[in-house]
């Protein structure tokens, strides 16, 4: 091998990217501005609804939504202790949120192969349980593969729950023509560094609802009483000064300080100028790797491959059988310089954090469970060239000779 290394994520700075650090450092504008608006407009615009909020993180953006859901007296059934069924296997922010906020997650298994929750088994545990006790769907469209929303909207429709879609790691992907996002009430994104638009931190809620708007621009700010949809403060009025104070610091909610910063929203602003570009080099990746490594699937399960996909990285399967130890194809590939990490471990069973939903659990989530176990993704974004596509290839070739 020639020493490359191969990230699974990466982020290249250039000349336009410095240029408007600077311009921010210079300006002495550096909390929530120009930029912060500018990025909630266009991505908005880009994914098709009418608002967007910006926050620190895509887990804060998971906890405001949620938090405002909470607020909204339209939603009697969602209250503390209500239950959310979700995805046992993604990223631990989801269910996390979820509990912060003091509802309680309730899992049902994923598809083998792309990893979306069975809707089968969501109606299962509605009609096993007591369908007052949940109060919504949360699926997540894990590494850009969309979750059946029409399956899962015409389930939460027959019992009364609210849809909310954690779109994390599915910027620009579509299902049936639609971006997912808008297929539901209200969605969270991330910008992390590893996405498929990547700022280092940073999160947004989406929604058509702008009652819900206009609770999670207030619990971003620690519950402040500003929630216009544009301030107009720096022009020197605001339509709120009848309420004796700054609205700015009067608080009628409990919030959180979820707000960004500038410098966050103008990388993202460059990179909603390719959002399309990006997409597209991902694809193109995805279909060339899944040409080079062909030959091992009948022991690997490869990526799906579809136009409709915005694809967050490349994940594999071990195939059952296929006498391959995931652990040590990941260690053999990492020392061939391709950086690669685990598919997220199955939540109750797998993650410390959740032991005392493991006995529960045991033995009822046995997808979730095997892909906890045996898959793992490598990068395919689009900082990476021919060499690097080529130089994965080589490396699962001299690996795949020892398993």
């Amino acid at each position: 091998m020639n020493g490359r290394r191969v990230m699974v994520g990466d982020y290249k700075i250039g000349q336009e990217e410095k240029d408007v650090i600077m311009e921010i450092l210079d300006s002495g504008r550096i909390s929530e501005y120009k930029y912060v608006a500018q990025f909630e407009r266009e991505f908005a615009k880009i994914i098709g609804v009418k608002y967007c909020v910006l926050v620190n993180s895509g887990t804060s953006a998971l906890i405001a939504a949620l938090t405002a859901l909470l607020y909204d007296e339209r939603f009697p059934k969602i209250k503390k202790g209500a239950k959310v069924i979700t995805t046992p296997l993604t990223y631990i922010a989801t269910s996390n949120a979820i509990k912060l906020v003091g509802m309680e997650p309730a899992f049902v298994d994923v598809h083998l192969d792309t990893f979306d929750m069975i809707p089968e088994q969501v109606e299962a545990v509605l009609k096993n349980g007591n369908p007052d006790d949940f109060a919504m769907l949360l699926p997540v469209h894990l590494m850009g593969y969309p979750a059946d929303m029409d399956a899962l909207n015409a389930i939460a429709k027959k019992y009364g729950l609210v849809t909310f879609e954690d779109t994390a790691q599915a910027h620009g992907t579509k299902y049936k023509g639609k971006n997912t996002g808008t297929l539901s009430l209200i969605a969270d994104y991330s910008f992390y560094i590893a996405h498929n638009i990547q700022v280092g931190e940073m999160g947004a809620a989406i929604t058509n609802d702008e009652k819900l708007y206009r609770l999670i621009k207030k619990i971003k700010a620690n519950g402040r009483m500003c929630d216009c949809v544009v301030c107009t403060r720096s022009q020197g009025t605001c339509p709120k000064d009848n309420l004796g104070s700054d609205p700015r610091f009067l608080h009628d909610m409990i919030g959180y300080n979820f707000k960004t910063m500038e410098f966050q929203a103008a990388l993202g602003v460059l990179q909603l100028k390719r959002f399309d570009e990006i997409i597209r080099s991902r694809q193109d990746n995805v279909k060339y790797l899944n040409e080079g490594l062909k030959t091992f699937s009948d022991r690997l399960v490869l990526p799906k491959w579809d136009e409709a996909i915005s694809y967050l990285a490349y994940p594999i399967v071990v195939r059952k059988g296929s006498g391959i130890e995931r652990e040590a194809l990941r260690k053999k590939l990492e020392k061939l310089g391709v950086e690669n990490r685990p598919l997220f471990g199955s939540i109750p069973t797998g993650q410390p954090a959740y032991h005392d939903y493991k006995a529960y659990y045991e033995g009822k989530l046995p997808n979730a469970d095997y892909l906890g176990e045996n898959a793992f993704y490598i990068g395919c974004h689009q900082y990476l060239e021919k060499e690097d596509l080529d130089h994965i290839i080589d490396a699962f070739y001299e690996a795949m000779k020892f398993c």
